[in-house]
């Protein structure tokens, strides 16, 4: 059967489209989900280290919640995002095509349960018939009902409110609330009118622990391979930067006026906020502990408590299907 010059026109005509439009695709930038939370990274965001490494533009965009990182991820909206354990773990168990690449820091004292001086809470029991401000479907909030479990309160008996870290700093200046668990820079504005009742450290210690991860939808980890383990190449560069030399990191270092400016974290409190957490390495992320198997577990267990509390309905058998430590190994060998 023969073709004609104007079917070879136009099967040539459609090619060309089609080369311009991947052409297009490469070139569209990357859409990339980060929170306020305080850690190295933000340094290698601020001098465009990640632009350099990817070599492609890419748009950042701030969200103040995991909740919202959620909705972003899953519609498509952003391609990598900062997510903390139990909204990742919460999303892991509806199934969203999200995989955790990296996890970005096991979380500290850069999360802390705050009363307000003035509120009569001097103790856990205080907190019976409180205000407490939380972001739902985040790390703070997980924390706060861990906590609440290990002082056996019953979370009822207490007015907890759904409130961003932005609203949490404007009903803590008009007094609007007791107490509130949150991130900096929040926490910051917290802690200049009140007192620490417990951590995530300490909240770790009592058997649910947080850490903040960087994930990425599963068809953009497939076809960008590459740019991922770019990603990855550039964290873990800014991690062993800050972990060769701590002290390095101090109020007046360029260091922390560049987190300053990108989280809106008080820049006195960020060297204490940085050495409260861990950043771990390469060899550590691919390690047993974290991606090689603990992560999954990890999300597992926080879906099993957040099942207990009512917040998911179902537990899925394993969680290794959202976690995937290929791209630090690709990071490795770039």
């Amino acid at each position: 059967m023969s073709i004609s010059r104007r079917s070879l026109l136009a099967l040539s005509l459609a090619s060309l489209s089609l080369a311009a439009l991947a052409a297009n695709a490469a070139e569209a930038p990357i859409v990339i989900g980060y929170q306020t939370g305080v850690d190295p990274s933000k340094v290698a965001q601020a001098d465009g280290l990640y632009e350099k490494a990817i070599g492609r533009p890419l748009q950042w965009r701030k969200f103040e919640s995991g909740a919202e990182v959620l909705a972003a991820l899953a519609s498509g909206d952003v391609h990598i995002a900062d997510l903390g354990s139990s909204p990742l773990s919460a999303a892991a168990t509806r199934q969203l095509p999200i995989q955790t690449f990296l996890i970005v820091a096991e979380i500290g004292n850069s999360e802390a349960l705050v009363a307000r001086k003035g509120s009569g809470i001097k103790t856990p029991q205080d907190l019976i018939g409180k205000k407490v401000a939380v972001p739902y479907v985040s790390t703070t909030h997980y924390s706060l009902l861990a906590a609440l479990k290990h002082w056996k309160l019953d979370p009822a008996k207490l007015s907890i409110v759904n409130l961003r870290p932005s609203e949490i700093s404007a009903a803590w200046q008009r007094g609007d609330i007791d107490a509130a668990y949150v991130w900096d820079p929040a926490l910051s504005q917290t802690l200049k009118t009140g007192s620490v009742l417990v951590n995530s450290e300490q909240v770790g210690q009592w058997g649910a622990p947080t850490f903040e991860a960087w994930g990425a939808r599963k068809d953009f980890a497939a076809a960008q391979p590459q740019a991922l383990a770019a990603f990855a190449k550039v964290t873990l560069q800014a991690f062993a930067d800050y972990r060769a030399k701590p002290a390095a990191w101090s109020v007046g270092s360029p260091q922390v006026a560049k987190i300053a400016r990108l989280t809106g974290a008080d820049p006195a409190q960020i060297p204490g906020l940085l050495a409260g957490s861990r950043f771990p390495l390469a060899q550590e992320q691919l390690s047993p502990r974290l991606l090689g198997g603990g992560t999954a577990k990890a999300l597992r267990d926080t879906a099993l408590f957040l099942k207990e509390q009512k917040k998911v309905e179902t537990v899925l058998p394993d969680y290794q299907a959202y976690v995937e430590p290929r791209f630090v190994r690709l990071a490795q060998t770039r």
